[in-house]
């Protein structure tokens, strides 16, 4: 099963998706995280990466579908989740056309839909282990008492520096301007699905599963 999660920044895509790797088996394709892998791979195309990093360019959708191909020829285990990708119509159609190649099928396009006032106060007040990214906040999931973190025991957390009001707007908006296309794109196709990303996690954990029991 392969499937994308849409939703703008803090609509807990990189939660569920720890879900679904746990407990479906699938494998999380995060454009920042194969690109960082890629950059310290050595092959041929973490060269690539590398360099065009090294020189401060953005990264190009050609390289980027070249690091998804990589992942979709190695083990499947039980799926994919493009978290992050595609993130405009270019890279939708190219998402298609490539798992087309490969004999691959997109199973499902999750909204995770949000209200802008509530996500602004939520991710405000978030914060992550530093060891192993766990994520917290401050009104509903707070760093235990102790300290340190339930999933690893670190005790180092950080906020991110464009998580504050004007930044996160900033990031909203851009999301609106390229990504928002994709929801009647996938909508046309009959793939998409919407969830509340707004609800108890587990809530959330239980409505993504009656999409993909469906």
């Amino acid at each position: 099963m392969n499937i994308i999660l849409l939703g703008p920044p803090g609509a807990g895509k990189g939660t569920q998706a720890r879900f679904l790797c746990d407990e479906r088996d699938m494998i999380q394709l995060s454009t920042g995280d194969m690109l960082r892998e890629a950059k310290d791979s050595g092959t041929e195309m973490g060269k690539v990466v590398a360099d065009v990093m090294a020189r401060g360019e953005l990264v190009t959708d050609e390289i980027v579908i070249g690091l998804i191909r990589e992942k979709l020829e190695g083990d499947k285990k039980g799926g994919f989740i493009f978290d992050g990708f595609p993130r405009t119509l270019a890279q939708a159609d190219a998402l298609g056309e490539l798992l087309a190649e490969e004999g691959e099928t997109l199973d499902a396009v999750i909204e995770m839909q949000v209200d802008d006032n509530a996500l602004v106060a939520r991710i405000t007040a978030r914060s992550t282990c530093g060891s192993c990214g766990e994520v917290y906040n401050d009104h509903t999931k707070p760093i235990p008492a102790d300290g340190k973190c339930s999933n690893c025991g670190g005790t180092e957390f950080k906020r991110r520096a464009d998580d504050n009001e004007d930044s996160l707007k900033q990031r909203l908006m851009e999301y609106y301007k390229k990504t928002s296309p994709l929801i009647g794109y996938y909508y046309a196709k009959g793939h998409l699905s919407s969830v509340d990303g707004l609800g108890e996690m587990s809530a959330v954990k239980a409505d993504i599963a009656k999409v993909l029991d469906a």
